[in-house]
């Protein structure tokens, strides 16, 4: 094989790897928009947000007990997670039993407008991120979507 054609091959090759590199960095410079419907009572949320930050990221941060999340929005989550609102309702802590939550005769509608009404019934945190929404709790679940 000639000299000219071993430099040309080498240079093509150098070429695609300065474009691979160029390509990483250009997708790590696109900002990530991430959401977090966060509590700063709970451990857990907390450690979430930590772990998003630790990532270069600030995350939109949805106070949820104080501005809760419409039934749409509540929906929509469901929805993206692929969950039943069963899968989202928080017990402890929570007027659960006084509603009378734990009945199974009860519709998804009436969990989800339970849900809005009383926000602290909603398991934190959720987080939302291009790459899926995601009830983060243990925390390394969040790792699936960043």
């Amino acid at each position: 094989m000639a000299r000219g054609t071993i430099a040309k091959r080498a240079a093509k090759r150098a070429a695609k790897s300065v474009a691979k590199t160029r390509s990483k960095a250009a997708r790590r410079a696109v900002p990530m928009t991430i959401t977090i419907w966060h509590n700063a009572k709970c451990g857990t949320s907390r450690k979430v947000l930590e772990m998003i930050r630790a990532e270069g990221i600030e995350p939109t941060i949805v106070d949820y007990v104080n501005t809760p999340p419409s039934v749409a929005a509540i929906r929509s989550v469901l929805a993206e997670m692929g969950a039943k609102p069963r899968d989202l309702l928080r017990r402890r802590g929570t007027p659960y039993e006084e509603l009378g939550l734990d009945d199974e005769t009860l519709g998804d509608a009436a969990l989800i407008a339970a849900m809005h009404a009383h926000p602290i019934l909603i398991e934190r945190p959720v987080v939302r991120s291009p790459k899926g929404t995601r009830l983060c709790r243990p925390p390394e679940r969040l790792k699936d979507i960043l």
